[in-house]
């Protein structure tokens, strides 16, 4: 049944290299916020040393996962394995993970110290320092026969650098994170490239959640709004009364 390490054991390192999918959960620090399960697929994960892993973060319509690693004080990251084909099993690799964004050194360093190759819309490499990893029976997982990768995603990204590459300026991947990938569905700053991108350029991010609950607006957006106007004429309103009040017994 369940067994808790401190550390990647040696008789599970072989084994979470062979498997062809994991999922990455985290969640923001506020109650309110919403926890994120994010599939991976394809052979862009790898493993440092035993309390160490990195995976290559391909270009997506969200950017949750960087969202919470970037938020202060947070950080945490689940990733988890399991067997679809032989004998139960699920492991859970439990840790504080950090961000590598494209264009920085320290992608670029990473990139070239363990020989990655990337793929065309690679954002980032996750990087994830282990604390705690938990192995169970996953009794209950059905079996799975796997066929192949999907190249969907990486066709998409490779055809849009080609069209972007041919003089056709609109299809940039830098816009796409800006109007995507800047922020999260609860209003936390997502990828810095992004955040810039969407100043430099006037791009506006898109709605992307809907319904009573979705957030109206971005925690860090400080564009002054009708509601703050409203807000400073009741606040203005109700002082110039007090006033008023305060000084009559004098006129």
């Amino acid at each position: 049944m369940g067994q808790f390490y401190e550390t990647i054991p040696e008789s599970l390192m072989k084994w979470v290299l062979e498997q062809k999918m994991f999922c990455v959960a985290t969640a923001p620090l506020a109650g309110s916020g919403h926890v994120n399960v994010s599939p991976k697929g394809g052979p862009y994960f790898g493993l440092l040393d035993d309390k160490t892993f990195w995976y290559l973060d391909l270009t997506g319509s969200g950017s949750e996962t960087v969202a919470h690693l970037y938020e202060p004080a947070n950080g945490r990251i689940t990733v988890m394995f399991n067997a679809f084909d032989g004998p139960p099993r699920i492991v859970r690799l439990f840790g504080h993970g950090r961000v590598l964004e494209s264009a920085t050194t320290a992608f670029a360093d990473f990139v070239k110290k363990h020989d990655i190759q990337l793929l065309a819309g690679t954002r980032s490499i996750v990087v994830v320092d282990v604390h705690q990893v938990g192995s169970s029976c996953g009794f209950s997982v059905p079996f799975y026969d796997f066929r192949d990768f999907r190249t969907t995603l990486n066709d998409y990204w490779s055809n849009m650098l080609r069209r972007f590459d041919e003089g056709r300026s609109k299809e940039s991947v830098e816009k796409y994170w800006a109007s995507k990938n800047a922020w999260s569905v609860d209003g936390l700053p997502g990828f810095s490239m992004a955040l810039e991108t969407a100043k430099k350029q006037h791009v506006a991010p898109v709605a992307k959640m809907v319904g009573p609950l979705a957030p109206h607006h971005y925690r860090n957006d400080r564009r002054f709004r009708l509601r703050h106007l409203a807000m400073v004429s009741i606040l203005t309103a109700i002082l110039t009364l007090a006033f008023t009040i305060s000084v009559l017994p004098y006129l």
